[in-house]
């Protein structure tokens, strides 16, 4: 290898180095740790968890078909150049694609190696058994089963369905059912995937949906260079390669670790140049559908505000909600929240460093957002507990900044609904907003258990 400090490693403690930190949501789940409290996850003295809400991205996966293609361009032209590689990507004359069938494989969960989607979903639910045991006989009073929702999307249900053998058991259908609501544009607010309904968001070509790869694209001009003229000298017989082709090998680092568990791929580039691509792949999400664009938190505020209903009505709305969908989803929500605030906009022309926007941390594959009821018993309050509201980010415990002055640097339920409330009148009416008729459904319906399931829809928007 030509160049020191290379990419691939996985170091554990604090100041490590450890790729999968650095792969922008392209990569397996890791725990959050920056900007947590420090403790860990369980719940603060006197205090009991009494209903869990989590908004999750689907696990493992192979790539997009978009991007599963751009790759697959990309390795049919260095293979058909018929050369020797050498230095950096020496490990092409005998390296495979890390799907066999992509036709097939493209968009869904991967099923092989350590950190495989399958896996990865079950452990998740194992996990959240064993945290949240204590509410299953909650559960079982509960006439009916106990409903999940899942964005109507094949990996989404599939996550769903293997977070629940890992929760609820293998007989898991028996006693719980998946709710799947269609990734349609006619739903209005009432929707897991705003990003679909939403009209303006998808119509506004300078702050909608597409201006996320345009800033990344600027930003991303300002690292290529170097890598481009380091692999072109050390390989000449390439001539050429594109801004959005070593982009692409970057991304088959974190994809081919998804499906096999390592990959040389992450041996091609330097830490700095990790750290680059990192950055590109949070201003995508960040201009997307996050804080850089004014349709994120309108998007967001949707499930946020059926949440707070939730949390405010308690124990007898049930104690689990569990909802699957896309990272397309987590960013508005999280931008509603207002929960990983940065003075200013991300810039184009170089890292900020010192950013809380950071993707890989908030929605790997599997990522997951939790809100916690709490009922702590505190010496204001000996005989009736207090409420509180506390936010996990992937097994890190999260202060909402302006609310964080609750036991365990969690935020009081009445200060939490007034935040809400007061963002949402900030915001304004989706409908209004995203340019529907008044006509389309204003707000989430479907949040509730006990209202039944429906039939597994294998929509792949």
């Amino acid at each position: 290898m030509g160049v020191a400090g290379k990419g691939q490693g996985a170091g554990t403690a604090a100041g490590d180095w450890n790729i999968l930190y650095h792969l922008g949501g392209n990569g397996p789940w890791i725990e959050k740790t920056e900007g947590v409290v420090e403790g860990g996850v369980g719940p603060p003295k006197g205090c009991v968890v009494e209903q869990v809400h989590m908004m999750s991205r689907h696990a493992e996966r192979f790539p997009t078909t978009k991007a599963g293609n751009r790759m697959l361009r990309l390795v049919k032209k260095l293979t058909e150049l018929n050369i020797t590689y050498v230095d950096d990507l020496a490990f092409l004359n005998d390296w495979v694609f890390f799907s066999k069938d992509p036709e097939s494989e493209f968009e869904q969960l991967t099923t092989t190696g350590p950190y495989s989607g399958s896996l990865g979903a079950f452990t998740t639910g194992v996990r959240l058994r064993t945290r949240y045991h204590h509410l299953l006989p909650q559960r079982l009073s509960h006439d009916s089963k106990t409903t999940l929702w899942a964005s109507g999307c094949p990996r989404v249900i599939d996550t769903a369905q293997y977070f629940s053998a890992g929760f609820f058991g293998l007989n898991w259908n028996t006693t719980s059912s998946i709710r799947v609501i269609p990734e349609t544009d006619d739903l209005g607010a009432d929707t897991l995937t705003p990003g679909d309904t939403c009209k303006a968001f998808n119509d506004d070509k300078e702050l909608g949906h597409d201006q996320g790869a345009k800033m990344m694209a600027k930003y991303r001009s300002t690292y290529v260079g170097p890598i481009r003229e380091r692999l072109l000298k050390q390989n000449p017989a390439i001539k050429y390669l594109a801004d959005d082709e070593i982009y692409a090998m970057q991304e088959m680092c974190g994809f081919e670790i998804t499906a096999r568990g390592s990959s040389p791929w992450c041996d091609v580039f330097t830490r700095d140049e990790f750290i680059s691509f990192e950055y590109a792949r949070d201003i995508v999400h960040y201009y997307r559908g996050g804080p850089g664009t004014p349709w994120g938190p309108v998007m967001g505020w949707l499930w946020l505000n059926a949440t707070m209903n939730l949390l405010l009505e308690g124990s007898s709305a049930g104690p689990f909600f569990f909802n699957f969908v896309h990272d397309g989803d987590i960013a508005p929500m999280l931008a509603a929240l207002d929960l990983l605030p940065d003075p200013a906009h991300l810039p184009t022309t170089h890292i900020t460093h010192d950013r809380s926007w950071k993707k890989s941390q908030v929605s790997p594959m599997g990522g997951r957002t939790i809100f916690e009821r709490l009922a702590c018993r505190t010496a204001s309050a000996p005989t009736t507990p207090e409420i509180f509201v506390r936010i996990n980010v992937n097994d890190g415990i999260v202060p909402l900044p302006g609310c964080s002055h609750g036991v365990g640097s969690s935020c009081p339920l009445a200060d939490f609904q007034a935040r809400i409330a007061a963002r949402g009148v900030e915001l304004g009416d989706f409908r209004e907003k995203c340019g529907l008729g008044m006509d389309a459904p204003g707000r989430i319906t479907f949040l509730r258990q006990g209202l039944g399931e429906e039939k597994v829809n294998e929509s792949t928007a």
